[in-house]
C-alpha cells in the first residue's frame, strides 16, 4: 500500500522525488492529497512535498490551477519555509496565472526578487514570473530591468546573470 506521507518522509532525493510526482500522475485525487501536505504538514514534510508538487506542475499544469490561490497565500506567508516559496514560485512560472491573482503574485514577486537576502532560487523564478506578467503589464518591463541591473553591479552568482540575460532577452529590453 502507498502511504504518500510515509512516502515523502522515507527519503529526501531526487529519485524519490521523481519516483513519488510519477504515482500523482494526472490524477486529481493523488494531486490533492500531495498539494494538502504540501500546505498544511508539518515542516519537513512540507519541505519534501513542494518539490514534488512543482514536478508534477511542470508536466500537468491542469492540476495545479484550481489551487492556485491557496498556492499564493501560502507563499506569502511571512514564516512558511524557503522550500515552500522557492517551490511556489517555480511552479507559477510553468501555470496560467488567473488574473485575479496578478497583483498578489506581483507584488509577492517583486518583494522577493528585490530582495538580496532572499535565495538565488527564489530571485530567479520570482524574474521569470514576473517577465511572464510583464506580457500583461508592460509598464513592469523597466522595474524588471532596474532591479536586474542594480543586482549585476552589486555582484551576482551565475545563475542569476544567466537568469537575467535571458529574462532580458524576453522582455527585449537591452
Amino acid at each position: 500500500m502507498f502511504l504518500l506521507r510515509d512516502e515523502i518522509l522515507q527519503e529526501h532525493s531526487k529519485a524519490q522525488t521523481q519516483k513519488i510526482a510519477d504515482w500523482v500522475g494526472k490524477d486529481e485525487q493523488r494531486f490533492k492529497e500531495l498539494l494538502r501536505l504540501f500546505l498544511h504538514d508539518e515542516y519537513r514534510v512540507v519541505q519534501r512535498a513542494a518539490w514534488i508538487v512543482s514536478k508534477v506542475a511542470e508536466q500537468h499544469q491542469e492540476l495545479v490551477e484550481p489551487y492556485l490561490e491557496e498556492i499564493v497565500a501560502r507563499m506569502t506567508d511571512e514564516n512558511v519555509h524557503v522550500a515552500v516559496r522557492r517551490n511556489a514560485t517555480r511552479i507559477l512560472q510553468f501555470v496560467t496565472i488567473p488574473e485575479s491573482l496578478h497583483g498578489d503574485v506581483m507584488n509577492t514577486c517583486f518583494r522577493f526578487f528585490e530582495n538580496p537576502a532572499e535565495t538565488i532560487a527564489v530571485r530567479c523564478f520570482s524574474m521569470t514570473v514576473l517577465s511572464n506578467l510583464a506580457k500583461y503589464y508592460p509598464e513592469i518591463k523597466q522595474e524588471i530591468k532596474l532591479v536586474i541591473e542594480d543586482t549585476l553591479e552589486n555582484g551576482a552568482s551565475a545563475g542569476f546573470k544567466s537568469r537575467a540575460k535571458k529574462t532580458l532577452s524576453d522582455l527585449d529590453i537591452h
